[in-house]
């Protein structure tokens, strides 16, 4: 029964190394043990919700009483939180900054503004919505899920009320769009967590986060938007008021004559990293036994900390000087956008230390093995995943915190149930569907959704937490129905 830490450093395609593994020594019987990881699980729960503490302190208090409970010493304990938190921040943490590096130069350059302003103009009023969708996924694809939101809104939001389109049909999709990439495709912290702590093929994740992202984004977005639409008829806010009645002249004639990137070369640095990692996964999947230099180099250039980096490089380039950037102003871009991810490296390093102390306490394999009496079928385990996320979620608000603790409790059952690479992505997959469940008050994204479109309560609850849960479930449908094929 006993699982030493060891087993990352096993588990083929992981981002994590066990660094000073520390052996397991409790003896506590079964029932402690899944009691343990409940107790741990509901003070994390109870920190969060009841009495605001920062998520980073939570995973740490919820770690430190799951390892006293289950029987581990106080200082093993603390060993094995200490463990998992460098392994994770040090296998995740390079791939978050040069993401947030990437998003943040985008954004500057106005190579952002370059792609909406390219998609929304080219079409028609009854084609918006599937456009803003677009918009949504594309920006969605490198940025994190606050960075895109704030960056879209004011968006949204002339998009609305220039071309008089209902609010909610542009709202929806967008957010949509947002959203899907945020739970269930890479870069993103939460997906990139759960791929490290599972041990998930980066590439084969992304190339199936796609495929699920697509139907995901149609269905929660412009055919959901409809009905939203219906459902809250609100008029658009008098947000960026000023900017609309100076169109002529002022602020909106200087942000039109500003020099941005242009589009095709915009697209192409978007979309350059998961070229590259997903070229790298087919070769793989294709030639998994080639030994030749031209396989050597694909699989280099579609190392995820590879692809990002080139990426960075490539965006200093092409969004620094389409945008009229200096080399100053590139450098000061890229200094502004690692302050703002401290918060997320500490809890994603938190949850891979929570994750820690239920590996070497020997938590994980008892659930595992629990999970595992229920049926080991591959559709069994890919909802229960999904399920998991989706309680943590609901009860924390957190889809970052609600991704990394299911991943830490159900990476066992890669080993014990020995899972193909496909259904360890899949698995991967199953907790980013539930990660994004009902949104609600005691999410930060609820707020501000209400806020800035001028929503009540009831309303944001019509419409944002229900395509939240639309995501969600789409997600999870996409999930099961890829793994008849290849699970």
């Amino acid at each position: 029964m006993a699982m030493s830490s060891n087993l990352l450093a096993a588990v083929p395609g992981t981002l994590l190394t066990a660094a000073d593994p520390v052996p397991p020594t409790t003896t506590a019987p079964e029932w402690v043990l899944i009691l343990a990881a409940l107790i741990g699980i509901a003070t994390i729960v109870v920190l969060i919700t009841w009495v605001k503490l920062h998520p980073f302190l939570s995973l740490l208090i919820g770690a430190l009483v799951t390892g006293l409970v289950a029987g581990m010493s106080a200082t093993q304990t603390v060993t094995s939180f200490s463990n998992g938190f460098g392994s994770t921040a040090g296998g995740v943490g390079v791939l978050i900054a040069l993401g947030a590096i990437y998003g943040k130069l985008l954004a500057d350059s106005g190579g952002a503004d370059r792609i909406v302003d390219t998609l929304v103009s080219r079409a028609s009023a009854a084609a918006l919505p599937w456009v803003m969708g677009l918009v949504g996924a594309l920006i969605g694809l490198p940025m994190f899920f606050e960075v895109g939101l704030v960056l879209l809104v004011p968006v949204i939001i002339l998009v609305a009320r220039r071309s008089g389109v209902s609010l909610m049909k542009i709202a929806i999709p967008t957010l949509a769009g947002l959203s899907a990439m945020h739970g269930l495709v890479p870069p993103h912290p939460g997906p990139l967590a759960a791929i490290s702590l599972i041990g998930a093929n980066l590439g084969l994740t992304l190339a199936f986060g796609v495929l699920i992202a697509i139907p995901t984004v149609i269905v929660a977005g412009p055919l959901f938007g409809r009905l939203a639409a219906r459902w809250v008829d609100v008029p658009v806010p008098a947000l960026f008021q000023t900017a609309e009645d100076t169109s002529q002249s002022g602020e909106t004639e200087t942000v039109q004559a500003r020099k941005r990137p242009g589009f095709g070369t915009t697209l192409f640095s978007i979309l350059l990293p998961v070229v590259l990692m997903l070229l790298s996964a087919i070769v793989d999947i294709v030639a998994p036994n080639d030994t030749s230099a031209f396989k050597g180099i694909i699989d280099f250039l579609g190392k995820p900390v590879i692809a990002l980096l080139i990426a960075v490089l490539v965006g200093m380039v092409v969004l620094g000087r389409g945008g009229g950037m200096s080399s100053k102003q590139v450098g000061a871009s890229v200094s502004a956008s690692l302050p703002a991810i401290a918060g997320i490296l500490l809890i994603v390093g938190a949850g891979g230390g929570f994750k820690q102390v239920l590996v070497d306490s020997t938590i994980g394999t008892v659930i595992a093995h629990a999970i595992s009496g229920i049926g080991g079928a591959l559709p069994v385990v890919l909802f229960f995943a999904w399920l998991v996320a989706v309680l943590i979620r609901v009860a924390t608000g957190s889809a970052t915190v609600a991704t990394i603790t299911a991943a830490g409790i159900l990476q066992p059952l890669v080993h014990d149930l020995g899972l193909s690479p496909a259904g360890a992505s899949l698995l991967v997959l199953a907790i980013g569907a539930g990660s994004v469940f009902l949104s609600h008050v005691n999410d930060a994204g609820f707020w501000l959704i209400k806020e800035y479109f001028g929503l009540s309560i009831p309303q944001t609850l019509k419409s944002w937490s229900i395509m939240e849960c639309l995501i969600s479930v789409v997600g999870l449908a996409g999930v099961l129905v890829i793994g008849v094929f290849v699970g």
